[in-house]
């Protein structure tokens, strides 16, 4: 899976830019429109989330919702609401018009941005997903049928864990995940771990897969990808 892409719709400039700048600081790719008219101009169908004002100009951001809850290309995409507008009624209305989200100004980027992750993995955990029956990088082969990894056909003893792990890295190649992705997306269901527990399970996973072991790179500061050399 890409990058996800987030289109940023609120007549504030200025509150556009500061969303832009701390969503790309999490790695994702965002733009940004300053009108539902200029939204419309985009390609609304290529992001993966959008986030929309409710008052601007003569198309408030409901009305934009309902638009494109209309269009089969468009009618998945998660919308959150960011509006100064938080009565029951208003909320309401929001969650009626297929909104995921609702959050009232003003509020902390924090709060947004775990907002946001929090519907993304909603979403993506519920949006059907149709992997290839093997994933390679040449005598690496993953088979997510079979559930199992072999180097030059002899098989590595990953668990359970560690097999998702390079599954998701040699998924998404050069695609740097953070500890927190990581936890997310393969330690979902579990209440507490540990940072440190992705670390020890990245050593014993580039243990097993020997030679491919550096092609697990970490960034630092960042987390971790799948470098082809």
């Amino acid at each position: 899976m890409n990058n996800y892409r987030i289109l940023a719709v609120d007549d504030e400039e200025d509150l556009c830019e500061i969303l832009k700048f701390n969503l790309e600081n999490e790695g994702f790719e965002v733009d940004t429109a300053n009108s539902a008219e200029e939204a419309l101009k985009m390609d609304i169908a290529s992001y993966n989330l959008l986030l929309l004002d409710v008052m601007m100009g003569e198309i408030s951001g409901f009305k934009l919702a309902s638009m494109l809850r209309k269009d089969k290309s468009t009618a998945k995409i998660p919308i959150i609401f960011i509006t100064a507008k938080d009565t029951e009624n208003d909320t309401v209305t929001g969650f009626n018009v297929g909104a995921d989200d609702y959050i009232s100004k003003p509020f902390s980027l924090r709060e947004v941005v775990a907002r946001v992750k929090a519907v993304l993995r909603r979403t993506a955990q519920n949006a059907p997903t149709q992997l290839p029956e093997q994933l390679t990088y040449k005598s690496l082969v993953l088979d997510t049928i079979k559930k199992k990894v072999s180097i030059d056909g002899m098989e590595a003893p990953l668990t359970k864990k560690e097999f998702e792990i390079l599954q998701l890295l040699l998924q998404n190649k050069g695609r740097v995940f953070s500890r927190e992705d990581i936890l997310g997306r393969i330690w979902s269901d579990e209440v507490y771990v540990l940072d440190r527990t992705i670390d020890v399970n990245i050593t014993r996973l580039r243990k097993k897969i020997g030679i491919y072991g550096k092609c697990i790179v970490t960034r630092l500061g960042y987390g971790y990808c799948f470098e082809a050399e």
